[in-house]
């Protein structure tokens, strides 16, 4: 049989009273009582602020608790998950640990800086270190039936150390330094990569987004023709708003194959797209936030308009081709069935791996267009 105990919360402040009740009965637990009297200050309006962060990879002997505070409930289930309450002047955090070293924070306060401060001294080096990984994470715009949509994935992403050999030797300086900029390196907005199918130029952008995820959030935009078409959309994706800035990271956009809208004819066939993609790796609009643009084109640069290849714009120009035939025979460990003229990467992967025909073998050619 049920016991039913009504429970009745006092708010510290009558100023903001604001009554709570709680009824109890045997099928809550005291995890159940933490919840609610963390809410209790909240609730009734004694500590009308409140903030909440959830943790990953918790170190074992962290306390999460600030010095100051006072414990006054805990409870343990067995399963592994723990809650505690604890108190302060002016503030009450509820935190609760699970078995799988993760954890919720939540903390309400008189006043938001208050409760800013007690979530940092209770989370500071609580963490382990985040474990090497081969992945990045990406984001991915396009524009939906209600406005502008991003979803971020995560990506493979290998380190420039293990992918350099891919290129060209002839390449390995310019990409080399592209993967090494720093934002006090930054000089143009623009990184414009060029030439045929199949000789890693998305590969690149996966590593560049990889070498460079300590200072720069990486978003590839799937529709780019939108983009430019739709100053709204632009304005989105572009400026974002400041609770996007990523702890004031870079944005680095990704256009692929964006050829009619930068070759040479491109402000006559695409009306303002080039003129909006200018300004945002050069005027008014890419300057008010840190923003760069990056394009892979299969366009051969003398097709490309005069003001896209401009002096001054482009943090780096190049040209990604095939590997001339002696260092596509020692990548393949062999010439047999590499050109005179080289190969390219998708055309030496497709050898390695037994494509009769590799230049007609277009689901490999895609992986690494």
């Amino acid at each position: 049989m049920s016991v039913l105990r009504e429970v009745h919360f006092t708010p510290e402040s009558r100023a903001t009273e604001l009554p709570m009740n709680l009824w109890l009965d045997d099928g809550d637990s005291a995890m159940d009582v933490i919840d609610a009297l963390a809410l209790s200050p909240f609730a009734t309006g004694a500590q009308p602020w409140s903030r909440t962060t959830e943790l990953e990879r918790v170190r074992a002997d962290a306390p999460l608790a600030p010095a100051a505070g006072t414990l006054v409930r805990a409870a343990r289930e067995d399963d592994g998950r723990e809650s505690r309450l604890i108190r302060g002047e002016g503030w009450t955090l509820r935190v609760v640990r699970y078995r799988n070293r993760s954890a919720l924070v939540s903390v309400t306060a008189v006043d938001d800086e208050l409760a800013r401060s007690v979530i940092e001294e209770t989370v500071k080096d609580a963490l382990e270190p985040a474990p090497e990984s081969d992945h990045v994470e990406m984001g991915f715009w396009w524009q939906g039936p209600h406005g502008a949509r991003r979803s971020e994935k995560p990506i493979t992403a290998s380190p420039w150390a293990k992918v350099g050999g891919n290129y060209a030797r002839a390449l390995d300086g310019p990409l080399s330094r592209l993967m090494s900029v720093t934002p006090q390196d930054v000089r143009g907005r623009l990184i414009l990569l060029h030439g045929p199918p199949g000789t890693g130029k998305t590969t690149l952008l996966r590593t560049l987004a990889r070498e460079w995820r300590s200072w720069c959030q990486v978003d590839c935009v799937l529709d780019p023709e939108r983009l430019f078409n739709s100053p709204g959309y632009l304005m989105e994706v572009a400026v974002g708003s400041d609770s996007d800035d990523k702890g004031g990271k870079w944005r680095l956009l990704v256009l692929e194959d964006c050829d009619e809208l930068i070759r040479s004819g491109a402000k006559e066939m695409t009306g303002q797209g080039l003129s909006r993609l200018l300004n945002l790796t050069d005027g008014l609009l890419g300057h008010g936030r840190d923003v760069l643009v990056a394009i892979t084109t299969n366009e051969d640069l003398a097709r490309l308009h005069p003001a896209v290849v401009r002096p001054g714009r482009c943090l780096a120009q190049i040209e990604v081709g095939a590997l001339p035939h002696d260092e596509a025979a020692l990548w393949l460990g062999t010439d047999e069935g590499v050109s005179p003229s080289g190969a390219t990467l998708a055309e030496l992967f497709a050898l390695r791996e037994g494509v009769s025909n590799a230049s007609t073998a277009p689901e490999t050619i895609g992986l690494y267009l």
